[in-house]
């Protein structure tokens, strides 16, 4: 990147750093915002198509996503293309992190803000594993879940997120989600086992996005699970 990012604000987490940074839009207008979390770049606003995808291929497969559940935070554009379906009537996120609510809550980032004064968003400080087992609130079932918490089983950020996709707690979270519903997961990369797995509990669909980076082919990939 040609401008170096600047700190917004970062805080000191059990799990590590996770900072808030900002720099100039290379086009012209306005400045990218970018998430880092414990140290490893995360996402920012430049190009936010997988995320938007995540949310657009789930829904387009549920006839009435009465109530979605969103997994990661962010920063919020999995949850605002949520919300921009007039069906869905309410959008619980789980974040793990406390420090990035409450920067959400202050609308350190604009998409954030959005989501977090939502009248139709409950945003949770606490793990989505909890939840999805059912030893913490918020209570299922959701017509949706979206999990966006870590980049996959192959590249994690976080090495306690790899439960998340053993074959007993996908069973658990498939088990939250109401009947004709859908569980969706975001990876970084095509991710062969997980979709092995995911299919040895329930009729899955493999979607590959294809994103240009500074110059580089990137192929991302998304994990949609009938319940």
């Amino acid at each position: 990147m040609d401008t170096p990012s600047e700190t917004i604000v970062s805080a000191t987490t059990p799990r590590g750093e996770i900072a808030l940074r900002e720099r100039p839009d290379p086009q012209g207008s306005g400045v990218v915002h970018e998430l880092v979390v414990a140290g490893v770049f995360a996402m920012d606003s430049l190009d936010t198509s997988t995320e938007v995808a995540l949310a657009q291929e789930a829904l387009a497969r549920v006839d009435a996503p009465d109530r979605v559940l969103v997994g990661g935070l962010g920063l919020g554009f999995t949850a605002w293309q949520v919300l921009k379906d007039k069906r869905v009537r309410h959008v619980d996120v789980v974040e793990i992190e406390e420090d990035l609510v409450g920067w959400a809550r202050l609308a350190l980032a604009p998409t954030l803000g959005l989501v977090a004064r939502h009248p139709r968003v409950t945003i949770h400080a606490g793990d989505v594993d909890l939840v999805l087992s059912g030893e913490a609130d918020p209570a299922g079932p959701w017509d949706l879940v979206l999990l966006d918490v870590d980049n996959g089983p192959s590249f994690l950020v976080h090495e306690g997120n790899e439960r998340l996709y053993r074959a007993d707690a996908l069973q658990d979270t498939l088990s939250r989600v109401a009947p004709r519903g859908v569980l969706a997961i975001w990876a970084a990369q095509r991710e062969p086992a997980l979709l092995a797995t995911l299919e040895s509990l329930s009729p899955t669909e493999e979607v590959l996005l294809e994103v240009e980076r500074e110059g580089r082919r990137l192929e991302y990939a998304l994990y949609l699970t009938r319940a």
